[in-house]
């Protein structure tokens, strides 16, 4: 059967063992039964395997009656800003985001240019056994249009930014250093730091696909990144995942900005510009977006994980920003959806106004450390597990919205069954590394004594 991993994050596999041309076929028309007949915006995040697996999703809408629009290689979030634009009832961004050369993935978009909600996903899942229904005869076929616009449209929506200060930026300079991984964002991103008066040194920059490393951004996969910084004296470095919806740091130094502080930095910018406002963020994301939102008058409110449950609890609220900690900035003011271009303005914006280094600005966050585990369950049921932990721990404050988070005033412990894996994740932050690692031990210990 090989490797398929169905969810409300989309259709992801490995080509060739478990995502193959059938399945492509199958879930694709499924999908266009459930957005119905109109346009579709489609693009892929240029790993080896997008232009065969874009050309079967393109041959397939428009054997259901779609046209396509086919923005090419380009970020997820260029699919999902473009959507809107042109009135379509969806978008397909083909993307395995950071999972290595073999996978490939569909990420299924709505009418507003989202990520399919969990109650979504389940509609368009229960249409897949009749889904052969749905196609049109050869006088209906829909028609593809090269959507050359979509990346412009992107670049020229971040740019129009309000808080953007373009004149100031270029007189600033910034150099930084940009690893695209090889993936989408070697198409777009080089020339959007210099339209913000930014020197760019490319690093793995080449518009191949091919991934010279494991591409998710993490510190232990971007050692080759960091020697290249300290070799070229920049202010930062901005490291992409393949499809350019997580933005991740460096500073000057060539040391990880720690990526839960990309969210931090952000939300902390933009309130001092709207103090008072609100702020969302999903239950695994730091401590610290909670200290600097207060310390603007705002107040933040925390989803299930998953970007479509941020994004529906920011419309919910009326949040000005909103993200993940593994390096999502989500700000409505573009779109609703997390973008790393959007994150890099941000940034940029906040160093220049701050007058100091990466490293210091660092030093200025909260300063937390976050350790994530999992452990295996084996046949144990993962809710009966989350619920007895949660009983022990009855006289804290505990949210169950997604698993179990508990919060102490020195740490906080989010524990959440996996969609995929017979394991539990556990995420622990606390104010010293030590400490965080010990007390991770302790909840896993806890779990396995519940087996």
């Amino acid at each position: 059967m090989g490797t398929l991993m169905v969810s409300v994050s989309g259709i992801r596999g490995i080509v060739g063992d478990g995502l193959y041309p059938g399945t492509i076929v199958k879930y694709i028309t499924a999908y266009s039964k459930f957005i119905g007949k109109g346009k579709v915006v489609i693009g892929s995040d240029g790993r080896i395997t997008g232009d065969m697996v874009r050309n079967l999703v393109s041959g397939t809408l428009t054997a259901c009656g779609n046209d396509v629009y086919d923005i090419g290689v380009c970020p997820t979030p260029t699919v999902l800003l473009n959507v809107k634009k042109v009135g379509a009832v969806g978008g397909i961004s083909i993307s395995a985001s950071h999972n290595p050369n073999e996978w490939n993935a569909l990420k299924l978009l709505n009418s507003e240019g989202e990520f399919l909600t969990p109650e979504e996903s389940d509609e368009f899942l229960s249409l897949l056994d009749d889904a052969e229904n749905n196609y049109v005869k050869w006088d209906e076929v829909g028609k593809t249009f090269d959507y050359k616009e979509g990346l412009l449209n992107h670049v020229n929506d971040v740019l129009k930014m309000k808080l953007l200060n373009i004149a100031k930026l270029k007189e600033r300079k910034f150099r930084v250093l940009l690893d695209c991984v090889n993936g989408a964002g070697s198409w777009v991103m080089k020339d959007f730091l210099e339209k913000l008066g930014c020197e760019v040194i490319e690093h793995d920059c080449e518009k191949s696909g091919v991934f010279p490393r494991l591409p998710e951004p993490i510190p232990q996969n971007l050692t080759g990144t960091m020697e290249a910084i300290k070799a070229n004296n920049v202010d930062l470095g901005i490291v992409l995942d393949p499809d350019v919806d997580r933005l991740v740091l460096l500073t000057d130094k060539g040391e990880p900005f720690i990526e839960e502080n990309t969210i931090t930095q952000a939300v902390k910018y933009i309130l001092s510009k709207n103090p008072g406002s609100n702020v969302v963020v999903n239950l695994s994301t730091t401590r610290g977006v909670d200290n600097v939102t207060e310390e603007f008058g705002g107040k933040v409110f925390r989803s299930p994980v998953g970007e479509a449950n941020v994004v529906k609890l920011m419309k919910e609220v009326g949040a000005v920003i909103g993200g993940e900690g593994s390096g999502g900035v989500i700000f409505p003011e573009v779109h609703y959806g997390r973008d790393a271009l959007v994150g890099t303005a941000i940034t940029l914006m906040h160093l220049l106004d701050f007058r100091g280094t990466m490293t210091q600005l660092k030093e200025s966050l909260p300063q937390y450390f976050i350790v994530k585990k999992k452990v295996l369950i084996g046949r144990a049921n993962p809710d009966e597990v989350l619920n007895l932990i949660k009983t022990k721990y009855s006289g804290e404050k505990i949210n169950d919205e997604d698993g179990v988070r508990i919060d102490f005033p020195s740490h906080w412990v989010h524990l959440r069954k996996s969609n995929t894996e017979p394991i539990i994740r556990c995420i622990v932050e606390a104010i010293d590394e030590t400490e965080a690692e010990n007390l991770a031990g302790k909840y896993l210990n806890e779990i396995k004594e519940l087996l």
